[in-house]
């Protein structure tokens, strides 16, 4: 028998406990959970799970290669490692809270997949030699495994991670849809300056008083790059896309809001509250892919229904995600008022939309 065959069947064996993982659901067990106690053993078991890790790649990384029964037991504690993991994992029960169990999970997750390429890396490489992906890949289980130890201990440490992560993608969104209105609206001053003499200054101007800075120059048909809508926003584009703006900065304000919300007053002592944090978390991450359809739907050429469709869906998004906050324990009284803003200020720009695009429905 090849001294390697051990390792084939025991990556048979973790591929199997990752589908498990990706499709399975922790049992609510039997036995009262400690949540100290998980993050003990979750934690020793990723640890020893990076020692098999480095026995493994060190065993295949000079001569002379391990036996065939040496190779069995290095696969046999890999495999036991692996098993431990997932078998702590499945400890966390839904009621710890599913955003919680949902990072636990992706963790989890990661240690498996990231033994399965050791394993690969090692049977395909050649005999006897310390390969460059095999240093890698070995590198790749001890990250993975170190994970554990910035992992949030419970479900309202979980929920502010999560609000966090789509603050930054909706900020990111943002500040690049201003920038790219800025740059485009710049192109158009360039052209025309190049080719009206205008002075910067005055097309400037013009521009931050939100009137069209070449109204008045020349009409669509002799200057061609203005007939272009493929290439520019007209003065109704512009109007319609200042509403969109005005939802998609109302989308970073409410997650900032909302993610301060659950810092000072988020609680994972009861079900109730464990319950309410996750139904924010899950509606609050919706709120990025509409930020993102919206930007999507107002690059050049605009189609206007399908601006408007976008914008309504994230409207509806966020409205969804202040009436959830309003009633929750995150938001008591103190906290209501930057609520009704926010909701004022969705409705105002979804209005806008509404009356800006009516004449196309």
């Amino acid at each position: 028998m090849e001294a390697r065959e051990p390792l084939r069947d025991v990556r048979g064996a973790l591929r199997a406990v990752l589908a498990r993982l990706r499709e399975g659901e922790p049992s609510e067990g039997r036995e009262p959970f400690e949540l100290p106690r998980f993050w003990d053993a979750l934690g020793q078991t990723f640890q020893v799970t990076s020692q098999e890790a480095t026995k493994l790649s060190l065993a295949f990384s000079r001569p002379p290669l391990p036996s065939a029964e040496n190779c069995r037991k290095l696969s046999e504690d890999v495999q036991n490692a692996i098993l431990a993991v997932a078998t702590v994992y499945y400890w966390l029960p839904k009621g710890q809270g599913t955003t919680l169990r949902k990072m636990v999970r992706d963790a989890t997750t990661e240690v498996v997949e990231g033994m399965i390429q050791l394993t690969d890396t090692i049977l395909n490489a050649p005999v006897e030699s310390l390969s460059q992906e095999q240093l890698i890949s070995t590198g790749g289980v001890w990250e993975a495994c170190e994970q554990v130890s910035n992992l949030p201990r419970d479900n309202q440490a979980a929920v502010v991670s999560a609000l966090a992560a789509s603050l930054g993608v909706v900020k990111d969104a943002v500040e690049e849809m201003e920038h790219i209105m800025l740059s485009l609206c710049s192109w158009v001053l360039l052209e025309l300056m190049l080719g009206s003499g205008f002075s910067v200054p005055l097309c400037s101007q013009a521009l931050v008083e939100g009137q069209d800075p070449y109204g008045d120059i020349m009409e669509d048909e002799e200057l061609g790059f203005r007939g272009n809508r493929d290439t520019y926003w007209s003065e109704a584009d512009r109007q319609l896309l200042s509403s969109c703006m005005g939802l998609m900065k109302a989308s970073k304000a409410c997650l900032k809001k909302v993610l301060a919300a659950v810092k000072a007053h988020g609680k994972a002592d009861s079900p109730e509250h464990i319950a309410q944090l996750d139904d924010l978390a899950d509606i609050a991450n919706e709120i990025s892919p509409s930020v993102d359809e919206l930007a999507l739907s107002m690059y050049p050429p605009v189609n206007p229904l399908a601006v408007r469709l976008n914008a309504a869906k994230l409207a509806s998004v966020l409205t969804k995600v202040l009436e959830i906050a309003k009633t929750s324990h995150v938001c008591p009284p103190s906290e209501e008022g930057w609520v009704q803003f926010l909701t004022g200020a969705v409705d105002h720009n979804m209005n806008k939309v509404k009356n800006f695009t009516q004449g196309q429905l």
